[in-house]
């Protein structure tokens, strides 16, 4: 479904409150440092710094981090909430079908669970899982930039993005879901 130009607009300029120049960071909590540091860089592939022996900061392609942090010994760890995922960028869908095949591999060894198939949805193909930490990921196909490419598309109507028929970069149009069939 093709979107109105009136809908591809850049969002208008407003003025904040706050005059904030860049948001730099996360937080993710960790139940075994050690261990989820190498998770980040043997598995995940992250840059990764230890500023105290209670934390990691973390980081792919960018300047923005996350800080993970050992939480308090014998403190029960919350499982993170499907929708409070973290997204993870690969170009093509074939790299994402790649990562999933590797992620369903190493699952016992780095303790990854919740591992669901890769599909289309909400502007692009991806897939989940839940880490040894319970942390959530999202490995999705996605233009350098991230998301950006949505961003400047401006506010969207009824279900924007996370309509199926929602038009895509052309990187990611290799997979299609079964409304796009129909």
């Amino acid at each position: 479904m093709k979107q109105s130009p009136e809908s591809l607009q850049a969002p208008a300029e407003k003025t904040a409150t706050l005059k904030l120049k860049f948001m730099s960071h996360g937080t993710l909590e960790t139940k075994d440092i050690d261990f989820a540091r190498k998770f980040y860089e043997e598995f995940m592939g992250f840059e990764v710094v230890r500023p105290s022996k209670i934390s990691l900061w973390i980081r792919l392609g960018g300047q923005h981090i996350y800080a993970v942090v050992q939480g308090a010994k014998g403190r029960k760890k919350a499982e993170m909430d499907f929708l409070n995922h973290n997204g993870v960028d690969v170009e093509t869908e074939e790299e994402v079908d790649e990562c999933h095949r590797l992620v369903l591999r190493d699952a016992e060894q780095w303790k990854l669970h919740k591992i669901s198939k890769p599909m289309v949805q909400h502007g692009t193909y991806s897939f989940y899982f839940w880490d040894a930490d319970d942390n959530s990921w999202e490995i999705l196909a996605n233009p350098p930039g991230g998301y950006s490419w949505m961003f400047e598309r401006g506010d969207q109507d009824d279900t924007g993005h996370m309509s199926r028929r929602f038009e895509r970069p052309a990187s990611t149009l290799r997979k299609t879901s079964k409304a796009d069939k129909e």
